[in-house]
């Protein structure tokens, strides 16, 4: 993927750096493979057995010939490149990922080819491409010990068939486990009976005096670009040359010197054709405003894993999940991973890639950040026995079977349908079906059979793998064959005689109509292998287009939201941490809806902040080569939507617009090939170099092979090249950063949030793995810090932080993203060093233990000390509240366990994590788990997380700081869960009616619905009842019958609390109940707040962020209709900034996306809302207290002013103004009437705060203002300086209530119940 910039630049233009040879060391001899010995070591070591008697490597119990044995670099030419080092234990281990296999006769023999890739630290890639094949063991010291193997084997069996067979039973099943998870250790021989193994020693056993002893070699070819098919044809012919009865042409130091000095890469945008041993090879490179080159089959990934697997696998990566590939062949392993990272573009892969893990790195799917990784499984293995370290956030691809497992919990691609159709018509046009994978297999390699016309027709998918010279391209003895007919004029004239006379050699006649398909095959331009290949480059760049399209639509608007901060690169470097860099909430405002549950979690990876921080770097250095290809593509579709510039931001799915062209750039570089390499050409050597012996690879001469030609041209130019390069850095050295600082920056910049690219494959040792686990150690503790610092500033909002305000400015959507994302982090930590996996979850199932220890102990405290249980002591009425809620992490525990929505571990743990969050008690929960320091101790391995004691309680410390906080993340996540709710009234206590002979009710209504209308029973103030969840609780609805002689009830306020999450809701009240008294209600309707306990205060809960708006408090509701009328009075200039405060909440609730509104009705009756402000204008100047008489309210003056209204509506006078005006007139009065008619007895004020709400909702208050202006009772209801009375008072409020006409308001059920309009 990243081959664009890897031959570029200080690399010299070579097709290939290295040429290597690995093998058998005959000098050395048979040695224990070390890789497998540290294995089990570390084996040992998990499962705490004496790990120094696992180090020896030696293992009797397992057939000699299926041991791993050490394998050694035998030969590389050149000896080192300047800038590509060479890394023999990486390219040792990754050629023969199992070292060395040993075969005999009977064993099958077939070559295998696969490719294996090694990432820098810097993120570069080098390529290496591999060709295995058997070669006779020729050595009698080899043959002589494998004998020797084999007799101590035989041994060891018999003596284990004796009845003492429990120890070395356990010792194999142990053996078994181990090899459970090294994929790529043969399976071990673990016979049941004495008859059974000696039928096995029979059969696969080894006899120096009969059997002939194969092992196993590799070539390999190092390049700094994926060219697979070129490399592999080249592999393919250099070994048939061996294998062939004839010498090749020329010696193979000739053809690998060729290959190392006098190939030069393809220039960008052309083609290439170079000679192997028998027949040429055509390469191709992309231009550089095309898409970088890729030249692994994505046919072959299509077709192995089904085109909506590999979507799905697709988007977990793009989601940075960890990505654990696994199949018996190495070559599928790469296929898959290659073909995934490269259809990524722009972006690219910022995490460990491995795709193809040597048994010594297993200890790497203990990482705990994202991977992909490759795993070779054994024939016959299950998946069940894979005992993988964490499975929270694994996509598990089980590439021989067609099968993936996926995490929980993750969001579809867009247009996910659309997409899959549009890449299943491309698969179809090339005849490959996007339904089914190939059959599973293990693939035969080229040049391991050769060509037979009976298998001319093969599937696209079994032809590319056929071998390279079966399209008449001959083996050296039918070659032989052909020339001596055609040089010998007399066996040609014998030949027609023997033709004419009816007979025929069928093998000559064989070569010939070879050598004319061959003819009439290079007439036509292309060979069937070429065409082969040619149709599987076109088919790889339109798949590739496809989704490069995709992002082109997704992120068309992307640089709009790119945040320019740093005058220059150096303070941008030294302050990228703090530096937000994109505008993500406007971002994500700006998508259809229906992309935001994906694009929210995909804007938050590592590889989108890479792209980001690239962009932002090209105002300052040359653009990343992907980047620079990307903005050109968005451009250009600018330049076509000129027109139609809102479509890019509509949900619509765009196809694909430019399949043709693209296919067309590599068909045309293909047909006509622009550049033709040296042919391969005898060299300078010894007599007696280059020796040809058949079957056997023979020892190159070095001194030939490690020095290129002095004088070549494209070697000048790349030298020349380099020296401008040196100059040009030199001369801007001193105006820009030291290199080696800016490097540190770059990689420190880069590192948030990802901890290593590779493994380091050289130096394994224990102390190197205890580094590694220790940069992981330090990785998630610095993921911790930034994770918490990000939600809590998000939560808080960029403004709230800075100006004081509470506004919170994080969308519930992204909110919802970061607590995923915390999830995730703490499944990791969890996971880091677990020594025994229990189920899918490593937190939940370290809950689990820690569960079962506390029960048990409350049980043997029970045992012991017996309690006889005292009832509690039922408060007295003075005393009435809330009892407190205990913190408890086992009851919390109960809580998740008991929701049957949740039916899976990694689910149980999440819902846990999101409900400890909500309640702030996550810190907490997580210190007491960690406190059982035996438990921790027996579940973890020294060097986990988990048992680093500084780090651990900074990661602590980190989480306590989300106390700060308020989060909904449980109550809105598990809508339909049962939740206990408890209600508690709390009268009035200076006043003797603390209780009430009448029948009391209550009804409590949430964003989510209501718990319906409930008795209390009689005498008593609390109640408890089990609903589905009501969300945030909005209202309150309480009310009595008015039955017997106590029936008047003065209330405080009404508690409500949560059961599960602990929070409590406070509606205040401060008003009678009761006919006869303040404004005759029996039923009220209170606003409820979140209330903070002092206990929570107390305890350090209590920093939280702003509070809801309130309900009206009880002293205004008290001063307004109070007795004597004293209490706050607010001024007109108040009254008219509430109003405007009031109005201004309800437009900014409507410019909020739909689903982070929250409650409309607390902005429309609640405190500083709607109805309490328009309460206190029409409060002003009203004369309310009469002396010797009954309150007079508001809804009197509204009642007198339609009585006259509907007076003079009889008596004609209205029928002379204006029809809209009468309209209006008719309305209030419907409206009016309509509330007096309610059977519910709502009171006075209730009736006119349900006319406020009425009008706001169907747009008429501004209309009705007047009405009640001009009306004549206004002159003996308000006195001459109230707000009413002034005409451009009241002018300025109808304006002000006009701006609410464009939002369409809805009232809450509990509000307009009853009411017949």
């Amino acid at each position: 993927m990243s081959g664009g910039s890897a031959g570029s630049g200080a690399a010299p233009c070579r097709f290939a750096h290295y040429f290597v040879i690995c093998g058998i060391d005959t000098e050395t001899g048979l040695e224990p493979d070390q890789l497998a010995a540290l294995y089990q070591w570390l084996e040992a070591d998990r499962q705490g057995k004496d790990s120094a008697t696992a180090a020896t490597g030696e293992n009797f119990e397992q057939s000699p010939l299926k041991r791993t044995f050490k394998s050694k670099v035998l030969a590389h030419y050149p000896e080192n490149v300047e800038w590509n080092p060479f890394d023999q234990d990486a390219v040792n281990m990754l050629c023969m990922p199992k070292g060395l296999s040993f075969r005999t006769q009977t064993d099958q023999r077939d070559p295998q080819f696969h490719s294996f890739i090694i990432t820098k630290e810097d993120g570069s890639r080098t390529y290496g491409f591999v060709h295995t094949f058997y070669e006779e063991v020729t050595s009698s010291q080899i043959c002589s010990a494998m004998q020797t193997l084999y007799q101590m084997h035989n041994a060891e069996h018999a003596s284990a068939n004796h009845p003492t067979t429990s120890s070395s039973s356990s010792s194999s099943s142990s053996s078994s486990s181990m090899d459970s998870l090294a994929g790529s250790l043969d399976e071990a021989d673990s016979p049941n009976s004495s008859s059974s193994s000696l039928l096995a020693y029979k059969a696969g056993g080894y006899d120096s005096s009969r059997d002939t002893l194969y092992v196993s070699k590799a070539l390999c070819l190092i390049t700094p670009m994926p060219f697979m098919h070129a490399s592999r044809r080249l592999l393919s012919q250099l070994h048939r040359a061996v294998t062939a009865a004839t010498a090749p042409p020329l010696p193979l130091e000739s053809y690998v010197y060729n290959i190392l000095y006098e190939v030069p890469l393809p220039a960008p945008g052309r083609s290439l054709k170079f000679h192997g041993v028998y027949e040429p090879i055509v390469c191709q490179r992309p231009g550089l405003g095309e898409l970088p080159l890729a030249d692994f089959s994505l046919a072959e990934a299509f077709s192995l894993l089904g085109l909506e697997n590999l979507i799905q696998v697709f988007t977990c990566t793009l989601l940075e999940m960890q990505i654990l590939l696994y199949s018996q062949d190495y070559q599928r392993l790469m296929t898959v991973a290659e073909g995934i990272t490269t259809l990524l573009f722009p972006f690219q892969w910022q995490h460990v890639y491995v795709p193809i893990l040597p048994a010594s790195l297993l200890h790497f799917l203990d990482a705990p950040v994202p991977y992909l990784m490759g795993l070779q499984s054994k024939e016959g293995t299950d998946r069940s026995k894979l005992e993988l370290p964490q499975e929270a956030n694994l996509c598990f691809v089980d590439i021989d079977n067609h099968y993936i497992e996926l995490p929980e919990d993750f969001p579809h691609l867009p247009n996910k349908t659309e997409f899959i159709q549009e890449l299943g018509e491309v698969l179809l046009r090339f005849g490959i079906s996007p339904n089914t994978g190939a059959p599973p297999r293990t693939r035969a390699c080229p040049g391991s059979t050769p060509s037979t016309p009976g298998r001319e027709h093969k599937t696209v998918a079994l032809r590319q793998l056929e071998d390279d010279g079966r399209n008449g391209n001959l083996a050296g003895e039918e070659l032989a064959v052909l020339e001596l007919l055609q040089e010998n004029a007399t066996l040609e004239r014998l030949h027609e005689l023997t033709k004419r006379t009816g007979v025929t050699v069928a093998h000559v006649e064989t070569l010939r109509g070879k050598i004319k398909a061959q003819s009439a095959e290079c007439q036509g331009g292309l060979t069937a292998a070429e065409e082969d290949e040619l149709k599987n480059a076109k088919l790889n760049i339109q798949l590739r287009e496809v989704f490069a399209s995709r992002f082109t639509t997704m992120f068309a608007d992307y640089e709009a939201f790119v945040i320019q901060s740093a005058p220059d690169l150096e303070s941008w470097l030294t302050n990228r941490e703090q530096m937000h860099n994109f505008d993500k909430a406007s971002f994500l405002s700006d998508q259809p809806e229906p992309y935001l549950p994906f694009l929210s979690h995909f804007i938050e990876t590592q590889m989108f902040a890479t792209f980001i921080d690239n962009k932002i770097m090209s105002q300052w250095e040359e653009k990343e080569p992907l980047l620079r290809v990307f903005d050109a593509r968005i451009d250009k579709a600018r330049l076509y939507n000129v027109q139609r510039a809102p479509s890019l931001r509509s949900s619509i799915y765009q196809r694909c617009s430019i399949l043709k062209e693209s296919a067309q750039a590599i068909e045309q570089r293909l047909m006509k090939i622009d550049h033709t390499a040296i042919h391969p050409h005898l060299l300078d050597m010894k007599i007696g170099q280059g020796k040809y012996e058949q079957g056997f690879f023979p020892k190159l001469q070095a001194d030939v092979l490690n020095t290129g030609p002095i004088n070549n041209k494209w070697s000048h130019r790349s030298a020349r090249a380099q020296r401008t390069k040196d100059h040009h850095r030199q001369q801007t050295e001193h105006l820009s950063l030291d290199s080696d600082l800016k490097e540190k920056y770059m990689q420190e910049a880069r590192s948030l949030g990802k901890n290593l690219r590779q493994p380091k494959l050289s130096d394994l040792s224990p102390a190197v793995i205890a580094q590694t686990n220790w940069k992981f150690v330090e990785g998630l503790l610095k993921e911790c810090r930034m994770k918490t610092k990000r939600m809590l500033v998000e939560k808080m909002g960029w403004e709230a932080v800075e100006l004081g305000h509470g506004e919170a400015n994080i969308t519930g959507l992204e909110e919802n993203t970061l607590i995923a994302s915390l999830c995730d982090l703490l499944e990791r930590i969890w996971s880091h060093g677990l020594q025994v996996k229990q189920g899918k979850s490593a937190l939940w199932s370290h809950l689990l233990h820690y569960q079962s220890r506390e029960e048990r102990l409350l049980e043997q405290q029970q045992a012991e000390s017996p309690v006889s249980h005292v009832p509690e002591r039922r408060k007295s009425d003075c005393s009435i509240a809330l009892p407190s809620v205990r913190v408890s992490l086992i009851q919390d525990m109960r809580h998740i366990q008991s929701m049957s929505e949740i039916k899976t571990d990694v689910g149980r743990a999440r819902a846990w994590i999101r409900l400890s969050l909500e309640k702030k008690v996550l810190s907490q929960h997580l210190k007491q788990l960690l406190s059982q320091q035996a438990l921790t101790k027996n579940l973890y391995k020294r060097y986990a997380f988990l048992r680093c004691e500084e780090e651990k309680e900074q990661f602590l410390f980190h989480l306590l700081s989300l106390n700060t906080v308020d989060y909904f993340c449980f109550t809105s996540v598990f809508t339909t869960i049962m939740i206990p709710y408890r209600v508690v009234i709390i009268p009035i206590k200076k006043l003797t009616n603390a209780m009430t002979t009448s029948n009391p009710w209550v009804c409590v209504s949430g964003e989510l619905g209501d718990s319906g209308i409930m008795q209390i029973p009689k005498n008593v103030l609390e109640i408890t009842f089990d609903c589905q969840n009501l969300g945030k609780l909005t209202t309150v609805q309480l009310g009595h019958d008015n039955a017997g002689l106590l029936a008047k009830w003065l209330v405080d306020c009404v508690m409500v609390r949560n059961e599960i999450t602990g929070h409590t809701y406070r509606f205040p009240c401060g008003r009678w109940l009761g006919k006869g008294i303040d404004d005759g209600s029996l039923e009220r309707v209170l606003i409820g707040e979140l209330w903070m306990s002092s206990g929570e205060e107390d305890s350090g809960r209590c920093c939280r962020t702003p509070p809801l708006q309130r309900s009206p408090s009880q002293t205004r509701r008290i001063s307004i209709t109070s007795l004597s009328g004293r209490g706050y009075k607010p001024t007109s200039a108040q009254i008219q900034e509430a109003i405007g405060e009031a109005v201004n909440n309800i437009i900014k609730h409507f410019h909020k996306p739909e689903k982070e509104r929250g409650s409309l009705t607390v902005l429309l009756c609640g405190e500083s809302s709607l109805v309490a402000a328009l309460e206190q204008f029409f409060h002003h100047g009203f004369k309310s207290s009469r002396l010797f008489q009954k309150t007079v309210f508001v809804w009197d003056f509204v009642e007198k002013a339609v009585v006259y209204m509907e007076s003079a509506d009889q008596m004609g006078d209205l029928q002379e103004t204006a029809e809209p005006l009468g309209m209006t007139c008719q309305s209030f009065c419907h409206y009016v009437n309509a509330i007096n008619s309610t059977p519910r007895n709502i009171g006075k004020d209730g009736k006119f705060q349900l006319l406020v709400c009425l009008g706001a909702r169907d747009h008429l208050l501004p209309q009705w203002l007047p009405l009640l202006v001009e009306c004549p009772v206004i002159q003996q209801m308000y006195e001459d300086i109230a707000l009413l009375r002034d005409r451009t008072t009241v002018n300025t409020l109808i304006g002000v209530l006009e701006t609410l006409h464009e939002f369409p308001i809805t009232l809450e059920a509990s509000l307009i119940k009853c009411i017949d309009l």
